[in-house]
């Protein structure tokens, strides 16, 4: 499978002995882009200047990565490359890429020593060139994992992808899925032990540390309030396809990306987001 918005390419650098990695999409110039965080414990970069009142309009890159809060270095590594290529928003002395980085918490899953650097975020831009792997446990979902609160049940995450069409209208969702709560088919009932765990006191420990993040793309014509509510509609296909969601123990946070090619409604946009997001994370319960 492939993306099927012109222009959008995905790479990854993966450490599987190590648990960790990172994902880079670059993206279209003029690319319009905002985000939401809804979880309680947000690592990420830059993500301030895709507020509404901001005045950056376009973004050039996204990155998706493990290594917590170290791991937003590999984004200083996105940024070089994408210079070097002209990318980035004019000033007097070159071009400054905009590059928004969200992190998960995969420290705990294999070498807590090893996180993305910008040599890894450089080599996962680079490989935006080549095969597009769209899902399985690489890049940033290489140590990512599900039904964390189960503690020596958790089972694999990973990357997932889906997406919408409706006509020339395409909204897809790229999903690193590392949640404390379980991958819910609309079927689960909330777990008297999930209510218990989330009551007791709070404590970041290695069994409280996860985080689901990604990125809605879409070829619509959205300005940045568009992208803010199709960033809004991600979240609850999150919240549909994991249960307990948005906990405080999780950072979850998605940006929504517009390519502008295609006129569209944003209601449309927003709920083609809902489901493609509740499918990428669902396509992990198979793996």
């Amino acid at each position: 499978m492939t993306i099927g918005i012109p222009g959008i390419r995905v790479g990854h650098w993966s450490d599987p002995e190590a648990q960790t990695g990172c994902t880079v999409l670059t993206l279209p110039e003029h690319t319009t882009a905002s985000c939401e965080v809804r979880g309680g414990a947000p690592a990420s970069r830059e993500l301030d200047a895709l507020t509404v009142d901001k005045a950056a309009v376009t973004i050039d890159a996204i990155v998706l990565t493990g290594g917590s809060a170290f791991g937003l270095a590999a984004a200083d590594g996105v940024l070089r490359y994408l210079e070097e290529r002209g990318r980035g928003v004019p000033t007097p002395v070159g071009p400054v890429p905009l590059v928004p980085t969200m992190a998960l918490f995969d420290l705990a899953a294999g070498d807590p020593t090893a996180r993305p650097t910008p040599e890894h975020g450089y080599a996962a831009a680079q490989a935006t060139a080549g095969e597009q792997i769209l899902h399985g446990r690489v890049g940033a979902g290489t140590g990512a994992y599900t039904s964390q609160w189960r503690a020596a049940q958790r089972r694999p995450g990973g990357i997932g992808y889906a997406e919408r069409t409706s006509g020339p209208l395409v909204v897809g969702a790229l999903c690193a899925v590392n949640a404390f709560g379980d991958i819910d088919d609309g079927r689960a009932e909330i777990s008297l032990d999930a209510v218990e765990i989330m009551g007791e006191p709070f404590e970041f420990d290695t069994a409280r540390t996860h985080t689901t993040i990604g990125a809605v793309l879409t070829n619509a014509r959205l300005d940045k309030t568009g992208c803010l509510i199709a960033a809004q509609g991600a979240h609850d296909g999150l919240a549909r396809a994991l249960t307990p969601p948005h906990t405080r123990y999780d950072g979850d946070g998605f940006i929504a990306a517009a390519t502008g090619s295609v006129e569209a409604h944003i209601d449309t946009v927003r709920l083609m987001a809902v489901a493609a997001v509740a499918e990428a994370i669902r396509s992990l319960a198979t793996t």
